[in-house]
């Protein structure tokens, strides 16, 4: 029964020791600071972060300015209306067969699409020059067509350009980040450098993610009003054949009249 009791008494010691060791050891914990919050209680916005990306930003900005701009203009002006429209062209035909050319040099001098300037030039050298072969005037509306052709292709091109000016410039900003980055690294900032790391590594970042983010919609872009250009390019030459062979019967036909009469006509 004494040995029971000493038994029991022994535990209870026990118990109360470890409880104070647990107490003791939490103590200092208890003690501590708060842990901060992993999460930032003031989270950057977009602009915030493009603002203090660097320099670079600048041009950057005016760049997808300038692309959004041609954007909107080739979206209403390369399209076949502005190139070859069907209400011309009816006109256009029907003036030809009825050998009224000064009537359709009035209809093309008022009409501002790409066709009606190819016929424009094919009619005043006609006029200007009655006794000119199909073969002269084959050549004004080759020439013509050709370079309303390229006007369509160089202006495409600048989307081209943007596509690869923006990377390069996203670039120029990596480095810049980069360099600050390293020079964080070398200098005797204590703590502080590495927030000067990240903020390095975050602008060289940015600045190749906005590179990249103007430069891809640019040649997506030009790809597309490329070939939308190759299409009304191949309608022009069309539009023009139809027209020569029109003008191709009005030759034949002014063959077998007089000179005179052929003058008097034009």
């Amino acid at each position: 029964m004494f040995r029971s009791a000493y038994h029991y008494k022994i535990s209870g010691m026990k118990i109360w020791v470890v409880l104070f060791a647990a107490l003791g050891s939490a103590s200092p914990l208890l003690a501590q600071e708060p842990t901060p919050p992993l999460v930032p209680q003031h989270s950057q916005t977009v602009l915030e972060t493009l603002v203090k990306a660097g320099p670079v930003m600048i041009p950057m900005f005016l760049l997808s300015i300038f692309f959004v701009a041609l954007v909107v203009v080739y979206f209403l002006t390369i399209r076949r209306g502005a190139v070859v429209s069907s209400g011309y062209m009816a006109t256009a035909d029907a003036l030809l067969r009825k050998r009224d050319y000064l009537g359709l040099l009035a209809v093309s001098n008022r009409h501002g699409e790409a066709i009606a300037r190819v016929v424009q030039k094919m009619l005043d050298f006609t006029t200007k020059n009655p006794h000119a072969d199909l073969q002269h005037v084959r050549e004004i509306a080759e020439t013509e067509g050709t370079r309303v052709a390229a006007s369509l292709n160089n202006r495409v091109i600048y989307l081209a350009d943007i596509g690869m000016i923006a990377p390069l410039l996203g670039l120029l900003g990596t480095v810049f980040g980069i360099i600050r980055s390293f020079g964080a690294l070398g200098a005797d900032m204590g703590s502080a450098r590495y927030v000067a790391l990240s903020r390095g590594i975050s602008e060289a970042l940015v600045n190749t993610a906005a590179g990249l983010a103007i430069g891809i919609p640019a040649m997506i872009f030009y790809a597309f009003f490329r070939g939308r250009s190759q299409k009304l390019i191949s309608e022009l030459e069309a539009a023009s054949t139809h027209v020569l062979a029109l003008l191709s019967l009005q030759y034949g036909r002014r063959t077998e009249r007089a000179p005179v009469l052929i003058e008097d006509e034009l």
